[in-house]
Parts: structure tokens; C-alpha cells; sequence
């Protein structure tokens, strides 16, 4: 019997590798100031090609791209300025540390996990 070939899982970023890295926005990606100093971030969705022949039957129009909109408090909206293409993680954790008066490791696992969803739905992309 021949072993089947498995994909190799790339090795797991150091905890120094991960937060060098600079987040950068997506292109497609825009965002807007509300009155009350929160942001807007209004981005596109992919959408799986069986949502797209549901969506049809009620009348979407598939080439009108899927946007939705994520609205961010204070601590997302503070975080969303920072990320800038120029600042690495680690930046933006210790600048916001000292913003809000935080303990690093604190700012550090908000910051992380902010960036990590904001990955997730492809909002931004690591450098």
C-alpha cells in the first residue's frame, strides 16, 4: 500500500515573527468616521457560488458585489487608525497600550485577536 501524500502544515510563527509583521488594508476595503468617532468599515464579501444561484432566485444580480459593514467601538476604531502599512503589530500593540493605559500583554491580546478577525473576513492582509 502507498502512503497518501500529505500537505505539510507550515511551521507556526515565533510569537516575535507574528507580531513583526505590518498589517495593510485591503484595497477594496473603505471606511468611514461617524459623528461619534467610531468607524464604518464597509467591505466586499465572497460569496460561494450555491449562494449565488439562491440568491438569484430572489432576484440578486450577481455582478452587483455582496458589501457588508462592520461598525467598530472606540478600542476598534483606535486600533483600525493605527494600521497604517507602516506599523507592525508590535507597534500597534504598544501604542495602544500607552493609549489606554494597558499592561502589554493585555494590548496584546486584544490587538491579536482584533487583527485576527479582521484577517478572517479579508479585511487585511500581514506584511
Amino acid at each position: 500500500m502507498e502512503k497518501s501524500k500529505q500537505k505539510k502544515q507550515p511551521a507556526p510563527l515565533s510569537r516575535a515573527e507574528a507580531l513583526a509583521y505590518r498589517p495593510v488594508r485591503n484595497p477594496e476595503v473603505r471606511d468611514e468616521i461617524m459623528d461619534t468617532g467610531e468607524v464604518m468599515i464597509i467591505y466586499p464579501v465572497r460569496v460561494r457560488p450555491w449562494f449565488v444561484r439562491v440568491a438569484q432566485r430572489f432576484g440578486w444580480d450577481s455582478d452587483e458585489p455582496m458589501i457588508k459593514k462592520l461598525q467598530l467601538d472606540e478600542l476598534g476604531a483606535a486600533t483600525w487608525k493605527l494600521m497604517d502599512g507602516k506599523r507592525s503589530v508590535k507597534q500597534i500593540v504598544r501604542e495602544f497600550a500607552s493609549l489606554y493605559q494597558l499592561q502589554s500583554k493585555e494590548a496584546e491580546v486584544s490587538v491579536t485577536a482584533f487583527i485576527r478577525e479582521l484577517g478572517k473576513r479579508g479585511i487585511i492582509g500581514l506584511q
